[in-house]
């Protein structure tokens, strides 16, 4: 006899979309790249429509679905924290200045090679999925996403690390002429972020390009980002266009900011209040609900490994 054991986050096939109205969903959401550029889609929409929008919708990857609906992307698009353009959650329209093209990522540190590698082209030489993901902002909201792009293993398998790599460290774009965020000296730019090698190669760890169906608006952090879905939502940094492998742990942005209230763990732990606010329960985008926080934000299955021997961290907040 087949005994099918479930994932953490999967629902009965029974509560799934049918696929048939998932597919109009994406067809639909695929024709709305030709929308203009003060719309949701934000400043990539154009690039889109030029030539790779064929790379999406891509393929779903069946072992990634939700307990939740996804959030519909009104709600989701006009809701967003990227520090670079502004503090209010509506910095769509100042984010429409975000030049996504050309850009180029680079690796470099303890890896056997530096190189530097334009975006459209790691997308082509590792390819693309779209997984299904919870995400938990830290500030008790979250929303349910349609993310596209691909494992962050395998960007770490392209850079090929030393023996000496434990960590990576992830840093995104610099320029204060575009971004007015970062033209505020209290805040320790460019925002950075890290990763243990472990972690980077765990099977939820997802460098993210694309967004429901279409190639990812610049609000999400064009035109490739990184989501972890098991930690709060300031871990996966926006806009990257530097990648370094290293042996000591890297010092975050919010940790340079603030280090009593935002660690370098912060995973998700409903029992583990932030310093100013309750993280028992998070408000859902889109529904006037709050349902209870999960720990790892029900990813706990898949990751609470990478913790074992760890105890003496503050590996929550």
């Amino acid at each position: 006899m087949l005994i099918k054991r479930r994932r953490g986050w999967e629902i009965p096939d029974h509560l799934a979309t049918p696929e048939a109205v998932f597919l109009d969903r994406r067809t639909l959401v695929g024709g709305a790249a030709g929308l203009a550029a003060g719309s949701l889609l934000g400043g990539r929409a154009a690039w889109a429509a030029a030539g790779d929008q064929a790379l999406y919708p891509a393929p779903q990857n069946p072992a990634y679905t939700l307990d939740r609906p996804l959030t519909p992307e009104r709600f989701s698009a006009d809701y967003n924290n990227f520090y670079e353009f502004g503090t209010s959650k509506t910095v769509l329209p100042a984010a429409n200045a975000l030049k996504t093209q050309p850009w180029t990522l680079k690796i470099d540190g303890l890896v056997e090679k530096p190189f530097e590698i334009g975006v459209d082209d790691l997308i082509r030489k590792v390819g693309l999925e779209e997984r299904l993901y919870r995400h938990r902002c830290v500030e008790a909201w979250s929303m349910a996403v349609p993310w596209t792009g691909f494992p962050l293993a395998k960007l770490v398998a392209l850079a090929k690390p030393t023996s000496g790599a434990k960590y990576i460290r992830f840093e995104t774009f610099l320029d204060k002429a575009m971004a007015p965020g970062q033209r505020a000296f209290f805040y320790p730019w460019p925002y950075t972020e890290g990763l243990t090698l472990a972690e980077a190669g765990n099977d939820l760890a997802f460098m993210v390009t694309g967004i429901y169906g279409k190639p990812l608006p610049n609000q999400f952090g064009a035109p490739i980002r990184l989501a972890v879905p098991w930690k709060y939502g300031f871990k996966s940094a926006k806009s990257l266009v530097k990648i370094s492998f290293t042996a000591d742990r890297p010092k975050t942005f919010w940790e340079g900011l603030q280090a009593s209230e935002y660690g370098f763990w912060a995973n998700v732990n409903p029992a583990v209040p932030h310093p100013r606010w309750s993280q028992a329960t998070e408000r859902v985008l889109g529904t006037d609900q709050r349902v209870p926080t999960l720990i790892y934000n029900g990813y706990g299955e898949q990751v609470a490994g990478l913790y074992k021997g760890l105890e003496g961290e503050r590996l929550f907040v």
